[in-house]
């Protein structure tokens, strides 16, 4: 069976109500193709005018704006959606953790992954800095959930740089490698399709990256470009500015027969718990 999946990909900024009308309109313009998952990006509830604005915001895990939302709207369209990132609060000394919510639809919450690598940065040749763990306190575990389109494997932005991170991943059965990401403008035109597509052909798993895009009201610009790529590392939809959603099926019979006729996986001299 061929599943539609979407990801969103938006301009985010400081006004949370404002946001979420946003990402409601896309989440339904998706619904309305026939998408059952729709994946949100990186920081879809909440873009600050500065980088500490997070922590006031934040959510307590389980309640509040942002979590109402998603589990509302997933309910009301019977859809599953990847909840981007949004803030909840984690650590005593006030940092959040950049937490990656899944419901069903239903509107059950049925996973959180909270962001393991911090984008703690300086960017090459530009006046860009970032601290992310300034704010914003790391995860330490790896999430999958099991959806009407295979068994989701969820990470954020930064790690996509961490290979290690989607072999564990795929080692414990992911199909799709969810990247919800606001990557900037320098690094995205160096570095974002290669990197997704790398993903996604080491691990033979699709890759659904949403993606934050255009110029926040910070005077931050993110890249965009959010895709759908193929366990065989081939774009199959993309939105490279602007607001949108990228739609493509998830066939997850003809990965399994790619994976049993080149069995690339079951290949690996170095697997985990080796030294």
């Amino acid at each position: 069976m061929l599943v539609q999946v979407a990801a969103v990909q938006m301009c985010s900024g400081p006004d949370v109500a404002a946001n979420l009308a946003q990402a409601r309109g896309l989440i339904e313009a998706a619904a309305a193709r026939g998408a059952r998952l729709v994946a949100l990006p990186e920081n879809f509830a909440f873009m600050g005018l500065k980088d500490e604005d997070k922590r006031a915001i934040a959510e307590a895990d389980g309640s509040g704006p942002a979590q109402d939302f998603l589990a509302a709207t997933a309910a009301r369209l019977q859809v599953w959606i990847v909840g981007g990132t949004l803030p909840l609060r984690a650590a005593a000394d006030g940092r959040v953790a950049a937490a990656c919510l899944v419901y069903d639809a239903g509107g059950k919450r049925v996973a959180r992954y909270d962001k393991i690598h911090l984008f703690d940065v300086d960017i090459p040749n530009r006046t860009e800095s970032y601290r992310e763990s300034a704010h914003v306190a790391p995860g330490s575990r790896a999430a999958l959930v099991d959806s009407p389109a295979g068994r989701l494997g969820l990470s954020v932005c930064y790690d996509v740089r961490f290979p290690e991170l989607y072999r564990h991943l795929s080692a414990a059965g992911a199909q799709l490698l969810i990247v919800p990401s606001a990557f900037t403008s320098p690094t995205g035109r160096a570095h974002w399709e290669t990197l997704l597509r790398a993903r996604a052909i080491e691990n033979l798993c699709y890759v659904v990256a949403p993606a934050q895009s255009g110029i926040h009201p910070s005077g931050r610009e993110t890249y965009g470009d959010s895709m759908i790529v193929d366990f065989w590392g081939r774009i199959l939809q993309r939105v490279p500015r602007g607001s949108g959603c990228a739609l493509a099926e998830i066939d997850l019979a003809r990965q399994a027969a790619v994976r049993a006729s080149f069995p690339a996986l079951d290949h690996r001299a170095f697997a985990e718990g080796t030294r």
